[in-house]
């Protein structure tokens, strides 16, 4: 069982490379970059895993300050279980103490869900870490909607955001960045009654 002292790994889902960097299937990364940011890291090559790493603290100084490492998997999206268990056995870190932060296409844009455990949902990063790990890790779920139409799923998740969606998309990446930092610092039900919506 974790405890308080145990690290944080938070993955933020997507695809290497500047093909894919502002796609739907990539708004894991930009929340990760944000973390990044605000804890005053850059990304690095992680020694053990394909993947880059930031190591820091989030959260006030003191006890309530939280170890984290943030993850953008470097492997593509359906091989993210890989590196993700690589790393959280490095470092130690309890499956419970995992965050996966994802696009969600069964939930609205601009809403998010936070959640312990579950089903893939079809998310191939998703799949590939439970594949790897099991599914009791967190999930906070970025709701980019179905594809109108008939457009097919893997084309829209492939496609950079809509100029109407781009209009809001910094307030969003913010709002899912605090709600990792709220989930780390106060627990899964506060966070859920803070930013589930």
């Amino acid at each position: 069982m974790s405890d308080a002292t145990d690290p944080w790994l938070i993955v933020g889902l997507g695809n290497p490379g500047p093909d894919y960097a502002a796609n739907r299937h990539n708004v894991g990364f930009m929340v990760a970059d944000l973390l990044a940011t605000r804890i005053g890291g850059k990304f690095k090559r992680a020694q053990k895993a394909q993947a880059q790493v930031v190591e820091g603290r989030i959260g006030p100084p003191g006890p309530a300050s939280r170890r984290v490492v943030l993850v953008k998997p470097m492997s593509y999206m359906n091989l993210s279980g890989g590196p993700v268990t690589a790393l959280r056995d490095f470092y130690k870190v309890p499956t419970d103490h995992v965050v996966a932060v994802h696009d969600e296409l069964d939930v609205d844009y601009g809403s998010l869900r936070l959640k312990l455990g579950g089903g893939d949902n079809g998310h191939n990063g998703l799949k590939s870490m439970t594949k790897a790990m099991g599914p009791d890790y967190h999930r906070v779920r970025f709701g980019i909607g179905r594809p109108p139409g008939r457009k097919q799923v893997a084309d829209f998740v492939l496609k950079d955001f809509s100029a109407a969606e781009r209009k809001e998309l910094a307030f969003l990446v913010d709002r899912s960045a605090d709600a990792v930092e709220c989930l780390l610092a106060e627990g899964l039900e506060r966070a859920q009654s803070a930013y589930n919506s």
